[in-house]
């Protein structure tokens, strides 16, 4: 049976607050600016930060429940541990793929990846953002997916013979190839189609934004986290100890990885190049601190905050479903989209709240209860 650990009030407010700053994201990037209040821009602007948010949370948290039998010096079992993402992240998963497959009204866009994509959560490695943009979001699932499978495996291999120097040089060696692989990208693809006069958006985001081997950093930091926890008890003891110190500075983090993200769509050269090489590893260090604060024994963020938790249980299925409310809202209520803005965002929120507990309570709650019955432990 899977044990339950004390509910972490700093992990519900920033798993809260990495779903609200994507649905923002994706209300400005539908709609334009017009559909905010001017002081929610900024945030909504930034709002695609929250995907590296989930990645850090998904990275610690994984890692330290699969790593925690080390520290008892007993060996985990894989097919638990699969088992429990199979339960967690399917049923829901393909109650939506379901819904993009037989109601086409539902996609937000016309455009959909092969079903072959979708079910072996392959779609961010094939992108093709020009035409296929419904279901596009399911991207960050696709890392998440080649995470949870990769990551036993690794720590497997890296157990038959522990040892602190192999570690660093794998977590070093991923960073380090993440850098190169998106410095190659930068000269070779993207500065050339630049000095052809061609937009790098879309090239920057199935090159670049998408790809698994581009996107380690967030989940690479959640897993050094863990790995402090589980193995170096003193050093976790040590800076728990000192949250605000933690949340300051990765707030610095944060503010240096939003300066040098600044025109990251449309510059590849001075600070925005140095955007696409570094931006990912200085924002990951960054979420990667606010995180060890929220789960620290002082800082500010490990305070509860009242609806956090709920919005956190929420937050898988508000994922899946928010892109095609923002459409679906659009479609049955035209006068809103061009008329009050407050009303508009409102009936989207209930929307989306309703929909995603809809989703939860039939696809995501049976499935977890399931699996923690005695009988599907082996």
């Amino acid at each position: 049976m899977t044990l339950s650990a004390p509910r972490a009030h700093g992990l519900d407010t920033l798993r809260s607050l990495a779903i609200l700053s994507v649905m923002l994201f994706h209300v400005n990037d539908f709609h334009g600016e017009g559909t905010l209040p001017a002081f929610l821009i900024p945030v909504a602007q930034l709002g695609w930060m929250g995907v590296d948010l989930f990645f850090v949370l998904s990275g610690y948290l994984i890692a330290a429940q699969f790593l925690h039998p080390y520290r008892a010096a007993v060996r985990p079992r894989l097919w638990p541990f699969y088992r429990n993402r199979l339960f967690r992240i399917l049923p829901a998963y393909f109650a939506v793929l379901a819904l993009y497959l037989a109601v086409p009204v539902w996609r937000e866009d016309a455009g959909l990846p092969p079903l072959w994509q979708m079910v072996t959560f392959t779609q961010n490695l094939f992108v093709n953002y020009a035409s296929d943009r419904a279901f596009s979001h399911v991207w960050s699932l696709c890392v998440e997916e080649h995470f949870y499978l990769l990551f036993p495996l690794l720590v497997y291999a890296l157990m038959r013979r522990p040892s602190l120097r192999k570690t660093l040089v794998l977590l070093a060696g991923l960073v380090l190839f993440g850098i190169c692989f998106r410095a190659f990208v930068l000269v070779h693809t993207l500065r050339p189609l630049a000095a052809s006069g061609h937009r790098i958006g879309l090239v920057h985001i199935e090159r670049i934004f998408y790809p698994t081997y581009s996107r380690l950093d967030g989940l690479l930091a959640g897993v050094t986290l863990a790995l402090i926890k589980t193995f170096r008890p003193e050093w976790w003891r040590a800076m728990t100890r000192r949250g605000h110190r933690l949340l300051c500075l990765g707030l610095c983090l944060v503010a240096l990885a939003i300066y040098v993200f600044k025109d990251r769509w449309d510059s590849v050269t001075g600070v925005s190049a140095v955007g696409v090489v570094i931006g990912f590893p200085v924002l990951a260090l960054g979420l990667g601190l606010l995180v060890a604060s929220a789960v620290s024994t002082n800082g500010w963020l490990r305070l509860k905050i009242p609806g956090a938790e709920l919005i956190a249980t929420l937050a898988y299925s508000i994922y899946l479903t928010h892109k095609e409310l923002i459409h679906l809202v659009d479609l049955r209520f035209p006068a809103l989209a061009h008329g009050s803005m407050f009303q508009w965002l409102a009936l989207y929120a209930l929307t989306s709240f309703v929909v995603a507990m809809a989703l939860h309570l039939a696809a995501e709650r049976p499935f977890l209860i399931l699996r923690d019955k005695p009988f599907m432990a082996g």
